[in-house]
């Protein structure tokens, strides 16, 4: 009867050793699974600009304000959507913004935000990254963001990681 309780007990600290180890060897990225990649903020943009072309803008603009809408919103991962004047057409993480113009909007180190968003989209790509800070929806904390967006028309889509 001992020797069952003993070795039993030696089996149980072996796994939980091996499971430690493999605990300790992931990957740095796998530890940080609570926020959303640069290819998957990339990839919502592009399935909310397929949406707005497809669908419209008011069945796109529905589905991005919608927070149980997975394909546009995951983790710290949401859609906006601006205008090139700089209203605001659809937040998927703060619905009050919907209808008023940022234009002027800087950050808390000065950073003129949306300005910035449509001097990118604006180039001849209409496409591309802009940092600036931004309160996390996660952590309520303002962190570092940077949002990649595309231009559909006269409009700004876009979405974006904190580091």
């Amino acid at each position: 009867m001992k020797t069952s309780v003993k070795t039993a007990s030696v089996k149980t600290g072996i796994h939980a050793l091996v499971a430690s180890f493999i605990i300790c060897a992931m990957p740095a990225t796998a530890w940080a699974a609570p926020r959303g990649s640069a290819d998957e903020a990339i990839a919502m943009t592009k399935r909310a600009v397929a949406m707005i072309k497809a669908d419209g803008k008011e069945k796109a603009f529905a589905a991005i304000a919608d927070p149980a809408n997975t394909s546009f919103h995951d983790r710290d991962l949401y859609i906006y959507v601006y205008d090139m004047n700089g209203v605001t057409l659809a937040h998927g993480n703060n619905p009050k913004m919907v209808g008023k113009n940022l234009i002027d909007l800087k950050d808390n180190e000065g950073k003129a935000v949306i300005k910035s968003l449509i001097t990118t989209a604006s180039t001849p790509a209409g496409r591309g990254w802009v940092d600036f800070k931004w309160p996390n929806p996660l952590t309520k904390v303002v962190e570092q963001k940077s949002g990649y967006i595309e231009r559909v028309d006269n409009m700004i889509v876009g979405s974006g990681i904190y580091k």
